[in-house]
């Protein structure tokens, strides 16, 4: 087992590794900027190195003073946790050359999945389910890409390759439109991702967003933790996620988990990894893998009983797997809404000193956040503060506690986003559940 562990990251995620490195009897450094050093996970961990000035630039982004982190304190491994380093394949093969172990899949893999292109082509051959489209990047041929989009059918959508987080994309409905879309789709993502890149797939109307967890130890094991919906959207990012999906079979569970499992094997995976689908007339479609725990990892945990950064840590010890597929069954439902410093209807950042605060509790009430009573949330960083999970018998058991613990929830001082989640919860679409990606944003009038 890895005796001690950097983290290479902050908020809610730094402090959840820091509590499993704790229950593993691993030794934690946390890492942190100039504007970081009062973080709750900062003051707990058995060490911290501040590692540079608030920018993200300059110290989260920051691999050289990351990996100087690890090796003044002679730490075994780094754990990226989510967003920031965690999906740069540069960095994990930095790491690894430096001689420590990176808490995530090998370099190779990231690489590979990082690149909607190649994951696409990559999972097709693994006989994974992909949106109908070009299988591959555009060239620059006008008649070819007006002949595909053709073939596809409109609407279409035109993707950049190195794209994420909901950036890097244009729906097209007429072919009037293709090939000025094309053209600055490309110039976008040169700028944004530095890779000008572009497909186009099929764009589904009324999907919904489904992901399948799953976990593998690059040893020829892996697993399925089952299914998210993460449907409720504002602008491609997540606003509230459940387990299991609301009108999933069993049947479509063991289905569409099996190939991610094998999908996992036949590239090698290693580490905790998220296939995530659009879900329409009872069809997956692969969209893309994200090679990292994800925010919303706590709703399967929930319903699994399964530890995910407690796993990722076995893993990267080179154990394997310690789970089988039939010790995986899920019990009840569970509800995790992000919490946000941001004004509910206009949804501006909202940082500043956090004046009063109280958590929520009772049966089924998880809390994850770093935040506390004078804490100042600040501007250089995303805005979530934290997230709420509820867990229950049935989803309606779920939905009832999120309710209560949404309004038991005190976060004074600044602005957050807890009366959008309890309009949210309150809403009849989403207690019907099965509610698609565009849901959100229709109900809210941003589209």
């Amino acid at each position: 087992m890895l005796d001690k562990v950097v983290i290479a990251n902050r908020g809610e995620i730094a402090l959840r590794i820091l509590r499993a490195c704790r229950e593993l009897g691993i030794k934690t450094v946390a890492i942190h900027s100039e504007a970081d050093r009062d973080l709750k996970h900062v003051r707990l961990a058995d060490e911290s190195v501040c590692i540079g000035p608030a920018p993200s630039t300059q110290s989260y982004l920051n691999v050289p003073a990351i990996i100087s982190a690890a090796e003044v304190t002679d730490a075994m491994g780094i754990h990226p946790g989510y967003g920031f380093l965690s999906e740069n394949a540069d960095f994990a093969e930095r790491v690894e050359d430096s001689g420590f172990v990176f808490i995530g899949p090998k370099s190779e893999s990231i690489r590979i999945m990082g690149d909607k292109v190649a994951a696409i082509n990559a999972m097709q051959k693994a006989g994974v389910p992909c949106v109908p489209g070009s299988d591959g990047a555009l060239g620059d041929d006008a008649d070819t890409n007006l002949r595909i989009a053709h073939e596809i059918g409109y609407p279409i959508i035109i993707k950049a390759a190195g794209g994420g987080g909901g950036r890097g994309m244009r729906v097209v409905h007429s072919e009037a439109a293709l090939l000025s879309s094309i053209s600055l789709t490309k110039t976008e993502a040169g700028s944004a991702f530095g890779n000008d890149t572009v497909y186009m797939e099929k764009y589904l109307e009324h999907p919904r967003h489904v992901e399948i967890q799953v976990l593998s130890d690059g040893q020829g094991n892996a697993i399925h933790l089952g299914e998210r919906d993460c449907s409720m959207q504002r602008r491609n990012q997540k606003v509230v996620e459940e387990a299991p999906a609301p009108g999933i079979t069993e049947e479509q569970r063991n289905r569409i988990g099996a190939v991610c499992v094998n999908a996992c094997n036949q590239i090698n995976y290693r580490g905790a990894g998220t296939f995530e689908f659009l879900y329409e007339n009872g069809e997956f479609y692969f969209i893309e893998m994200n090679t990292r725990v994800q925010v919303e990892h706590p709703v399967t945990e929930m319903v699994t009983g399964v530890d995910i950064v407690k796993e990722q840590l076995y893993i990267a010890s080179g154990e394997p797997l310690r789970l089988k597929q039939e010790d995986i069954v899920l019990r009840g439902h569970a509800i995790e809404c992000r919490i946000n410093a941001e004004d509910s209807k206009t949804f501006m950042p909202s940082p500043g000193k956090i004046t009063r605060y109280h958590p929520p509790g009772g049966p089924g009430v998880r809390v994850e956040s770093h935040i506390y009573s004078d804490y100042v949330v600040p501007p250089h960083y995303d805005s979530m503060i934290g997230k709420l999970i509820t867990h229950g018998d049935t989803r309606d058991t779920a939905i009832a506690r999120m309710r209560g613990a949404l309004s038991e929830m005190v976060i004074e001082g600044i602005n957050c986003n807890i009366a959008l989640q309890m309009d949210i919860m309150k809403d009849a679409a989403f207690q019907a559940g099965g509610a698609d990606i565009h849901y959100l944003e229709k109900k809210l009038g941003l589209s």
